[in-house]
C-alpha cells in the first residue's frame, strides 16, 4: 500500500529515528534537534480509500484509538462516492516526554531510570546534565546506588592529589578505587564540567591526578652475565612495563633486543650483557634516552616483519646493529624456511644495504615470501654470533 501509516508503522518509525538513532536521542535530550515532530500519515485520496474501503475504516479507527488524540490531526474531507469523512493526517509529537509516552512502557522505563541515575548527580551540579546526556551509555550500566557513589566520589576528587601513585591507590574515603577504573570516562567528562575543562587539558583523568600509569607494554629483560645477577638479588628473568624500561636504565655495557620471547630464553651467559625479549611490535622503550650510552643489537625473525622492526628500531637507535639477520643466515638455513602468511606490504625504509639485499632475497619467483624464524637455528650457531659481537664490542 501507497497510503495510510497506521499507529505501529508510526512508533517503529519514530523508534528506528529518535531512539535507537543515539546521535539523534542526545540531541532530542539536548534540545538541539528541536520538537516538535510532525508526521505526515499519508491519508488515502477518495480514489484509493474506495479501492480497499476496509483498510480505510481500519486506518481511521486505529488512530482514534490512539490514546494521546490532542497529537493527532484530523481533517473533513469529501472523498469521491465514499462521501465526507473525518480523516486522520498527521500526528504532531511536541516534547521528549510525549516521545517517550508514545514509544511504549519499555522507552518509559528507561527514560525513568536516566532520571533516577542522574538525580543524585545533578543535586551536586545542574549544569551536568548535558555531560550525562553525552555519556548516555554509560549512564545506563549505573544503579542508583552506583550515582550516589558518583555524587560522593567527585568532589574529593583533586588535581595532584594521586602524589605519583597509581589510580588504584588513591586516597579516597568510602570509595574501592576499582570504581574509578571501571567509570573513568564517565568521571573525566564530569570532573572536565566542573573543572572547566581541566581535566581534559591535562592531557586525561591520571595525568590531572597526578598519578602514575598502569603499568602496560610488557616485557621481558634477562641479564646474560652473572654478576649483574648476583647484584640484582639473583633473578634470571623480570617481566617489567614499557614505562619503567623508558625512565630506569639496565644494567650492562651491551643490550640485546630479540623479538622473540623463546629465542630470548636460548641466549647464552654473556659477560656485560642484557637481553630485552619478547617486545614483538612494543618498541616504544627505545626511545629511552638511557640506550645511546649502551651498543644496542637487534636479533630478530628474517621474514618482512622481522625487518620492519628492525627499521622501527634504528628510528630510535641510529647505529642499532642487526645480529643473524643476513644472507649468510639464509641460505644456511634456507631449508628450514616457511612462506610467511601475512607478509608486511611496504619496503622497510631504515635498512642497510645487507639487510636489505636479505630483504629482498625473501620473495621467491612463485610469489610467496620466505620466512625463517629465529627460533630454526641452531643453538651452536645462535652461540657463536652473540658470542663474536659481543667480543667486538
Amino acid at each position: 500500500m501507497t497510503w495510510g501509516k497506521f499507529p505501529h508503522d508510526v512508533v517503529a518509525t519514530l523508534k528506528s529515528r529518535e531512539w535507537d538513532n543515539q546521535a539523534h536521542l542526545r540531541q532530542r535530550l539536548l534540545r538541539e534537534r528541536p520538537f516538535p515532530i510532525e508526521i505526515n500519515l499519508s491519508p488515502p485520496s477518495g480514489t484509493a480509500a474506495l479501492h480497499d474501503l476496509t483498510r480505510f475504516q481500519q486506518f481511521i479507527e486505529a488512530w482514534q484509538r490512539w490514546p494521546r488524540q490532542q497529537q493527532v490531526h484530523y481533517q473533513r474531507r469529501q472523498l469521491h462516492n465514499i462521501g465526507q469523512h473525518h480523516v486522520p493526517v498527521a500526528l504532531t509529537i511536541a516534547s521528549m516526554q510525549e516521545l517517550i509516552e508514545s514509544l511504549g512502557p519499555e522507552c518509559v522505563e528507561r527514560s525513568q531510570h536516566w532520571a533516577r541515575a542522574m538525580k543524585p548527580l545533578l543535586a551536586l551540579d545542574g549544569d551536568l546534565y548535558p555531560v550525562l546526556v553525552r555519556h548516555l551509555a554509560a549512564l545506563e550500566t549505573l544503579t542508583v546506588e552506583d550515582a550516589q557513589t558518583l555524587a560522593a566520589l567527585l568532589p574529593q576528587l583533586k588535581p595532584g592529589m594521586g602524589q605519583n601513585r597509581y589510580l588504584r591507590a588513591l586516597p579516597i574515603q568510602g570509595i574501592d578505587t576499582k570504581f574509578i577504573e571501571i567509570h573513568q570516562t564517565l568521571i573525566s567528562g564530569l570532573l572536565d564540567q566542573l573543572h572547566a575543562g581541566a581535566i581534559s587539558a591535562a592531557g586525561g583523568l591520571p595525568s590531572w591526578l597526578g598519578c602514575r600509569v598502569n603499568p602496560s607494554g610488557w616485557l621481558y629483560v634477562r641479564y646474560l652475565c652473572a654478576a649483574h645477577r648476583e647484584r640484582l638479588g639473583g633473578f634470571n628473568i623480570l617481566r617489567l612495563p614499557t614505562q619503567e624500561l623508558l625512565s630506569t636504565a639496565l644494567a650492562g655495557k651491551r643490550i640485546l633486543i630479540v623479538e622473540n620471547l623463546q629465542s630470548g630464553l636460548a641466549l647464552p651467559e654473556l659477560a656485560d650483557t642484557t637481553a630485552v625479549c619478547g617486545g614483538g611490535q612494543n618498541l616504544q622503550w627505545t626511545q629511552a634516552s638511557w640506550l645511546r650510552q649502551k651498543e644496542v643489537a637487534y636479533w630478530g625473525d628474517i621474514d618482512t616483519w622481522g625487518f620492519k622492526l628492525l627499521s622501527d628500531a634504528r628510528v630510535n637507535i641510529a647505529p642499532l646493529r642487526s645480529l643473524m639477520m643476513d644472507d649468510n643466515t639464509l641460505q644456511r638455513f634456507k631449508s628450514r624456511t616457511v612462506a610467511e602468511k601475512s607478509p608486511y606490504v611496504q619496503t622497510p625504509a631504515n635498512l642497510l644495504a645487507h639487510e636489505s639485499s636479505t630483504y629482498s632475497r625473501l620473495f621467491t619467483e612463485n610469489a610467496e615470501v620466505l620466512r625463517l624464524e629465529q627460533e630454526r637455528l641452531d643453538a651452536d650457531y645462535i652461540h657463536d654470533n652473540i658470542t663474536e659481537w659481543a667480543d667486538t664490542t
